[in-house]
């Protein structure tokens, strides 16, 4: 080693002694010394010189490291970010990639990843409604953002899906291998540090008389010397030997790192795999026993089981207990039992048990059971049914107490409740309906279902008729009633004279209800579901008639939110009803509570709707989803909105042309009003598209008389998918339409123009509104009775003769600019008695005097 940087040394260790002094020798050099220019210049930062690739690929991974921290944590709208940053980053790089030829692997695994991540947290619908609605948003768009980027690298993504494994090895080796080094320089500078400071002080003296460099005086251990020299195996040494500044041959510098990489990867899988491979025995595989239910010399009897029973029934509800190992259990008890024939008493009571464990095996309410459950859980509750229906003397109720129980010899008493479990049954059905997507193929395999379900509560209103209490038999008939009342039937439809099996079944239920219900509940259920079934058969004088006399409009605010929701189901089908049967007045009536409000989708509880005013808590939502109704029971609600703005039009349009020029009238419908006032607002009217702008089309056209543009409007292709062909015989409902809208286009037309005619001839009002001229007498008649149109009737003549007492116009805008100019003149006395005090005067009852 140089004697500079040696000397240098010793004078740093010399300096830091108290016991040397060093004298500086005469005319040397003030100066600082070189080694240590040199050291600082060591600490300094090294500039590291890194290609556009490192660059560029060291960006890409630190924004999937980020983005991997957001996805830990589930912060989508932080996901949404990355990803748009990832995919400026990537723009960036294109050239560095277009060289290389290949998209680089784990960009394409960070695609994959994301993909599946965003898929995952989708599907989640849980999930998705707990999340705030900044997540929600950025969830949703980043799902449609990743699904067109995606798009690019469809064969990319493909080929990466079917291998995902290769060239990650390699990349992971190459990253080991980049930190081995790394961690070997620093090994390496670590241990030179160590060397430099276990090397001894060295220390150096300068005489006065002597001027030469011999003169310092190196006092260097031997142990030091010598393990430089021979490269001792101790701590802090470094073994340098002439293989290693020999060249290599090429190929054994390939070969070696070839090795090394084997070995890494091959250590890798293993600590991937949980270690090593473990040799497998020859022969079948071993099959763990179930535990045995009873010891093997045990005698299988009544007490033996109901002890056993109670054991398993003890782990219900325990924290860690196996809902499937229980039905298991219970199942296998039971079989024991009846090979052991001790009694159908004895099988039933661990039949209610077995279902009971059914029904926990899903311990959140709120969702619905899986479906191999719910198949086990029909065929639990027919078994059940069966076993029942076989022993008739077997006495079964809830108010039976354990101590009471006798399931050993006869008469048989078994605490249990056959109603509470098939009404448990309907409610789970109509849970998995709600949890179904309405338009998939697995609602219409559940549906299917119905009919067994269905099935069992026949079956159980047979068992319970002649045994079970009124307040039972009630119940039975309503979940009977509710299966049954939004069924249509086309026979009952087309012979109503006809004696209908499900008319007559419902009609005995309900009168059985209305006589034995001691709540108000199910008799009113009863008489809700017997309305809608009578009105959606067209019956709607019975339907009407029944709904007056029950009163229950004026009592229903009171009742519980289920029975509320049936109440406006029961309403709408009333209003259909009434407007099929050409009661115009009738059906608006009954559906403008339930449109005027706009909110009709929650009030029939078929979906929810986003609040403005505030958000509904994750509870409230959970409580309102439970109450939604299966799809197959929705009423279409493009069609209600038809049916309420045709019903307005035909009563608002000639009510409009009768009161033009009345500042007091009054508005109808203001559902109506606000659709045309929407349109007037437009400032360009192109053809109508949706519904509602037919509607408005044809209000226009009726505005002024021209009846056939208004039924064009009303009624066409268009308008026949939408609407008129979802009702049943719909050309008759057609028929009647355009017959309404007829005469409401004569009622309007002699509104607006009656002022303008001295007489009108009643056979051109038929030929210009193509109606038989005795409806054209009636329709004039009425009117005038109604003291709706100043006219007279000349039979001879057959014509309408116009008395011309209705003001004209400007007769009309000369009398409201009276009655303003009078209200103006008394709100101007008023505002005068105030300046000048008189008011006080008048309240006190006169002057002081």
């Amino acid at each position: 080693m140089s004697r500079f940087f040696k000397g240098s040394d010793s004078e740093s260790d010399s300096s830091s002694s108290d016991s040397e002094v060093n004298v500086p020798r005469p005319g040397a050099s003030t100066a600082r010394p070189v080694a240590y220019a040199f050291s600082d210049d060591e600490d300094e930062p090294k500039r590291i010189v890194r290609s556009a690739k490192d660059k560029r690929f060291d960006e890409l991974r630190e924004i999937i490291k980020k983005m991997g921290n957001h996805k830990k944590i589930k912060d989508m709208a932080s996901v949404l970010t990355d990803f748009e940053e990832l995919g400026k980053a990537y723009d960036k790089s294109k050239k560095v990639i277009e060289k290389e030829n290949q998209i680089p692997r784990f960009f394409l695994r960070c695609l994959v990843e994301l993909e599946d991540f965003v898929s995952e947290c989708w599907e989640d619908r849980e999930g998705r409604k707990q999340m705030s609605k900044n997540n929600a948003k950025g969830l949703t768009t980043l799902r449609q953002k990743l699904k067109k980027y995606n798009r690019d690298f469809e064969s990319d993504i493909a080929t990466y899906r079917e291998n995902p494994d290769e060239g990650e090895e390699e990349e992971a080796v190459d990253s080991e291998e980049e930190k081995s080094e790394e961690e070997a320089r620093e090994d390496f500078t670590k241990m030179k540090a160590a060397k430099e400071e276990s090397r001894p002080s060295k220390k150096v003296t300068y005489d006065d008389d002597d001027d030469d460099d011999d003169d310092i005086d190196w006092e260097m251990s031997s142990d030091s010397s010598s393990s430089e020299s021979d490269g001792g195996e101790g701590p802090g040494t470094t073994v340098y030997t002439a293989a290693m500044f020999l060249k290599k041959q090429p190929g054994e510098e390939k070969k070696e790192k070839k090795e090394k990489k084997e070995k890494r990867v091959k250590k890798k899988r293993e600590e991937d795999e949980g270690g090593e491979w473990e040799e497998v025995t020859k022969g079948a595989p071993m099959i763990k026993e179930a535990p045995k239910m009873f010891a093997k010399d045990t005698e299988v009897n009544h007490e033996a089981v109901i002890k056993k029973l109670n054991e398993i029934i003890s782990a219900r509800g325990k924290k860690g207990t196996d809902r499937n190992e229980q039905i298991a259990l219970l199942k296998e008890l039971q079989s024991i039992s009846n090979a052991n024939n001790l009694g159908p008493a004895i099988s039933m009571k661990i039949m209610f048990h077995i279902i009971s464990a059914i029904y926990d095996y899903n311990p959140n309410i709120a969702t619905c059971m899986r479906s191999e459950m719910w198949e086990k859980c029909l065929a639990g509750v027919s078994e059940l049914l069966d076993m029942v229906e076989a022993n008739p003397d077997i006495n079964i109720g809830e108010n039976i107490l354990e101590e009471s129980e006798n399931v050993t010899t006869p008469p048989y008493r078994v605490r249990g409740c056959v109603l509470t479990i098939v009404e448990r049954m309907d409610e789970e059905f109509t849970k998995m309906l709600q949890a179904c997507d309405a338009h998939s193929t697995e609602y219409v395999d559940r549906l299917k279902d119905e009919k067994e379900v269905c099935v069992i509560l026949d079956r159980l209103q047979t068992y319970l008729v002649p045994r079970g209490t009124t307040e039972e038999i009630c119940r039975v008939y309503l979940r009977r009633i509710e299966h049954m009342y939004y069924k249509f039937d086309p026979e009952a439809y087309d012979n109503p004279k006809l004696e209908n099996k499900s008319f007559k079944d419902m009609e005995e239920m309900c009168k059985f209800i209305y006589a034995k219900d001691l709540t108000d509940r199910l008799r009113t259920r009863s008489m809700l579901c017997q309305i809608y079934h009578q009105a959606l058969h067209d019956r709607w004088y019975q339907a009407r008639d029944l709904m007056l006399m029950s009163h229950l409009q004026d009592t229903i605010q009171h009742s519980d939110v289920p029975t509320q929701i049936l109440y406006n189901r029961t309403m709408v089908q009333l209003g259909l009803c009434a407007f099929r049967k050409g009661n115009i007045r009738d059906a608006h009536n009954a559906l403008v509570d339930i449109q005027s409000g706009g909110r009709a989708k929650e009030l029939l509880a078929q979906g929810l709707l986003l609040q403005r005013q505030h958000e509904r808590t994750p509870e409230q939502e959970k409580i309102e989803k439970r109450r939604l109704l299966p799809y197959h029971m929705h009423i279409n609600l493009e069609l209600l909105e038809c049916v309420y703005l045709v019903s307005a039009m035909l009563i608002e349009v000639p009510y409009m042309a009768a009161h033009e020029m009345d500042a007091r009238r009054r508005m109808i419908s203001k559902n109506f009003h606000h659709v045309m006032r929407m349109s007037e607002r437009q400032a360009l009217t192109g053809p109508p598209e949706s519904m509602r702008e037919h509607v408005v089309a044809a209000s226009k056209a009726m505005k002024t008389g021209n009846w056939k543009e208004c039924k064009n409007y009303i009624i066409n292709e268009k308008m026949n998918a939408k609407v008129w062909e979802l009702f049943y015989k719909s050309e008759t409902v057609q028929e009647m339409v355009t017959s309404k809208i007829q005469e409401e286009s004569l009622r309007t037309y002699l509104f607006t123009y009656s002022s303008v005619y001295d007489s009108l001839s009643l056979e051109t009002l038929a030929e210009m509104f193509e109606i038989d001229q005795g409806v054209v007498h009636s329709i004039i008649s009425k009117m005038i009775i109604n003291e709706e149109l100043m006219a007279s009737l000349d039979e001879p003549t057959h014509t309408v003769v116009m008395h011309r007492t209705e003001p004209t116009r400007l007769q009309s805008l000369a009398l409201q600019l009276s009655e303003k100019v009078s209200s103006l003149v008394d709100n101007n006395e008023r505002i005068m008695e105030l300046k000048q005090g008189n008011l006080f005067f008048q309240k006190s009852g006169g002057n002081l005097f």
